[in-house]
């Protein structure tokens, strides 16, 4: 079992940057991929990115590639996405997740555990 929790989201404006946190727990990560998603009302949740956990390999969506930025802090079992440049279309719940595959990880379907969610809302 793991728990993922994020954190830092928030209300900001139009080209302003922001850093979500996803901290987990339960479990040994050395073997895992982190993924970031989001979801807009209505909207199926969408990929925003991923990182494999040992290698520190990225991988992101076209949407936010140049802008976003995922990290990971071994020591802390902590995930970052660090958001810049953020334009009104970024403002979803943003999700992060855990899989052990090594595959199709642009997927939602392919992460076995989530966590709860941070709102970020860009203004224009």
């Amino acid at each position: 079992q793991v728990q993922l929790v994020e954190s830092g989201g928030g209300l900001v404006q139009a080209g302003d940057s922001l850093r979500l946190s996803c901290v987990a727990s339960g479990r040994t990560l050395s073997g895992s991929a982190m993924g970031w998603f989001r979801q807009a009302p209505g909207t199926d949740r969408e990929f925003v990115g991923y990182i494999r956990w040992r290698s520190e390999i990225t991988w992101y969506a076209e949407s936010v590639k140049g802008r976003f930025t995922i990290s990971r802090d071994n020591a802390k079992n902590t995930v970052y996405l660090q958001m810049n440049n953020l334009k009104p279309d970024d403002t979803a719940i943003y999700y992060c997740a855990v899989t052990n595959r090594i595959t199709l990880l642009s997927r939602s379907d392919s992460y076995d555990y989530w966590g709860q969610g941070t709102q970020v809302t860009v203004s224009s």
